[in-house]
C-alpha cells in the first residue's frame, strides 16, 4: 500500500489514521518497539523542516531506523528514478519522498517493492492533512460536523484538506482568490462537490464568522520566496492576497481556533499577533506532524513481515 493522497481511502480509513495518531501520542511506550528492525528511506527533492523531523523522529521512537537521502548529492539527480528506486526499495521497508513533481512520485510508486509515502508534492500533502485532522479531533473530540475555513492559495495543502475533510464529515469552506495551477486536480474537486461538504467563496469575513477553525498557508512556496525568477509572480500574489490576511480585523466576529501548516511568512498570510494569540493551535498542529507520521508508518510498515 502506497500513500499518495486519500483517493483510495474511505472516510472510515482516514479516521483510523487519525485515531491511531492520537493513541500513539497518548501511549508512546506501547509502540516503542513496533517498527524494530525496520528502515525507512527519506528522499528530499524539496526543502523541509517538519516533514524531515517528524518522520526521522517517528522511526526512532517506534524502534526503527531512517536514512536521509538528499536528491542533489546522490545519483537520483543523475539517473533514472525508476532504476534508483528499484535498487533502494530492496534495502529498506519503506520510502518517504518529498518531491517537486507528482509525476516523479508516481514513477517511484510504480518501481518500488515497498510502500512509498508522499511527504509532499505540488498536488498533495497527506501527512499534513492527517496532522490537521488529529489537531481538530483533539480540540473538538470529533470530526463530523466541524466547520473549517481555509483562507489562502488553492494549493497542495488545500487539495488534501478538501479530500480528507469531505470524506470524514467536516464542513469545509475555502477562500482561495488564486488557484496554483500545478496543484489542480479536477477529479478530486468533482468528487468533493458531490458530498455537499465543500464550498468556495471570496467572502472571507462572512466565512470565518461561524467557523470552528480558520486555516491559512503561505502564499508563496518557500523555495520560490527569495527566487529572483519568481519575483514578479510573488509581487502579484502579495498584492492580490493581502486583503485576505488572517488578522485581528478579519477575526473580530470569530471565535475560531487558528491553524497554519508552517513554515510561516509573518506579516503576509497571517499577522504576528494572531500567531501568538490564545486561539492559535499552530505549534500544536506542527507537533502533531510527528503523530501523523507515526500513524502512517504503523499502518504501512507494520503490515510487512
Amino acid at each position: 500500500m502506497h500513500l499518495m493522497n486519500f483517493r483510495e481511502l474511505s472516510g472510515e480509513k482516514i479516521g483510523e489514521f487519525v485515531d491511531l495518531g492520537i493513541e500513539v501520542k497518548r501511549e508512546p511506550k506501547k509502540y516503542a518497539r513496533a517498527l524494530e528492525g525496520k528502515s525507512l528511506a527519506l528522499i528530499f527533492q524539496k526543502t523541509s523542516t517538519r516533514t524531515r523531523v517528524s518522520f526521522e523522529v517517528a522511526m526512532t521512537q517506534l524502534g526503527g531506523h531512517s536514512l536521509y537521502i538528499d536528491w542533489r548529492t546522490t545519483n537520483f539527480a543523475l539517473a533514472d528514478i525508476g532504476d534508483e528506486v528499484q535498487y533502494l526499495s530492496r534495502n529498506v521497508d519503506g520510502i518517504m519522498a518529498r518531491m517537486l513533481y507528482n509525476t516523479d512520485l508516481q514513477k517511484m510508486m510504480r518501481s518500488s517493492c515497498v510502500p512509498v509515502i508522499n511527504g509532499c508534492d505540488e498536488r498533495y500533502h497527506p501527512s499534513q492533512a492527517l496532522a490537521d485532522l488529529i489537531t481538530i479531533k483533539e480540540k473538538q473530540l470529533k470530526l463530523e460536523g466541524t466547520k473549517l475555513v481555509y483562507v489562502g492559495i488553492h494549493n497542495n495543502v488545500c487539495n488534501s484538506l478538501i479530500e480528507a475533510c469531505t470524506k470524514t464529515g467536516i464542513q469545509l469552506t475555502t477562500v482561495t482568490p488564486i488557484f496554483n495551477e500545478p496543484s489542480r486536480d479536477d477529479e478530486l474537486l468533482k468528487e468533493a462537490k458531490k458530498t455537499g461538504l465543500w464550498k468556495n467563496t471570496l467572502d472571507a469575513a462572512s466565512a470565518v464568522k461561524d467557523a470552528d477553525f480558520v486555516y491559512t498557508d503561505t502564499w508563496v512556496d518557500m523555495e520560490f520566496f527569495t527566487d529572483p525568477k519568481f519575483a514578479q509572480e510573488k509581487e502579484k500574489r502579495l498584492k492580490k492576497m493581502m486583503p485576505y490576511q488572517i488578522n485581528k480585523e478579519m477575526l473580530k466576529d470569530s471565535k475560531a481556533y487558528i491553524m497554519h501548516d508552517m513554515p510561516i511568512h509573518r506579516g503576509y498570510e497571517i499577522s504576528a499577533e494572531i500567531i501568538e494569540s490564545s486561539k492559535s493551535l499552530i505549534y500544536k498542529q506542527a507537533e502533531n506532524r510527528l503523530y501523523s507520521a507515526k500513524a502512517i508508518l504503523l499502518k504501512l510498515l507494520q503490515q510487512r513481515s
